[in-house]
């Protein structure tokens, strides 16, 4: 059996609604989706990533094909068949990693605040990345944590939301944290893209400082027949910042997708 930590709300449903969070994030990141997606009749399984949340890191080596073959395990241990794949930043690099390497069981796939390629787009962007990696590398990641939720969540009132990143980020296992820092810089899936059949939606928040709308326009455009939504005032974790407009748009094209499926 596989070690991978999930919440499994809705255990009945059908079909499985694989959901990929950031990183530093575990699955709880995903509990404003686990109630509308049960009530719709999937079945939300919400992965801790080894390393991240209760999922522990073996030190036997972290990449993004290790950890997309362990999920792949895992859904095959639960017996869900193909499932929905929905990620979000470093879950939407992990869902294109799955969707490519395990096409049987990808249905649609949903790409979230996410890239093909991670290259800055401004200054801003570029001494962001540059202060992460150093701060991760020399400091540790309670320090790299505080940077990451000013940028994530930036507004006064959102300050409980800051204080739940901090604490999850400093949960991590270091080990893990760097190497999918490191896996995350190295990622390039554009000669692979028109590889996935699946159909593909890309959600992308207006506000977005950490990966621009516009970056994540090269994902619709590189996957056939993909097409991108992008939320007006929404941000980086538009999971949470813009759930109801989210939560609407992932439903519309999860059912359409059922409707279609079993016509």
């Amino acid at each position: 059996m596989t070690d991978i930590h999930f919440l499994d709300p809705n255990p009945a449903g059908h079909p499985a609604v694989l959901l990929l969070h950031g990183l530093g994030a575990d699955g709880s990141s995903w509990t404003l989706q686990m109630l509308p997606l049960s009530q719709a009749g999937f079945r939300p399984l919400a992965v801790d990533i080894p390393g991240f949340g209760a999922s522990r890191y073996d030190g036997r080596g972290w990449s993004l094909p290790r950890v997309a073959a362990q999920l792949a395990s895992l859904l095959e241990e639960l017996g869900t068949g193909p499932a929905h794949v929905v990620g979000l930043s470093m879950g939407g690099v992990i869902a294109q990693q799955f969707a490519l390497d395990f096409p049987h069981l990808t249905r649609h796939l949903v790409l979230v605040s996410t890239f093909a390629r991670l290259r800055p787009q401004n200054l801003s962007q570029f001494f962001y990345f540059l202060q992460r990696i150093l701060l991760v590398h020399l400091v540790g990641l309670p320090a790299q944590a505080e940077v990451v939720a000013r940028r994530v969540f930036p507004h006064p009132e959102e300050e409980e939301l800051r204080r739940q990143v901090v604490l999850r980020i400093t949960q991590a296992d270091p080990r893990a944290y760097r190497a999918a820092m490191r896996s995350l810089g190295l990622f390039n899936s554009l000669p692979r893209l028109r590889q996935i059949k699946s159909p593909v939606l890309v959600i992308s928040g207006e506000k977005d400082t950490t990966v621009r709308p516009e970056a994540q326009r090269q994902l619709a455009e590189s996957i056939p027949h993909a097409r991108q939504v992008i939320i007006p005032g929404g941000g980086h974790a538009i999971a949470i910042d813009r759930y109801e407009a989210f939560n609407q748009i992932l439903l519309e094209f999860l059912t359409t997708a059922n409707v279609s499926e079993s016509a």
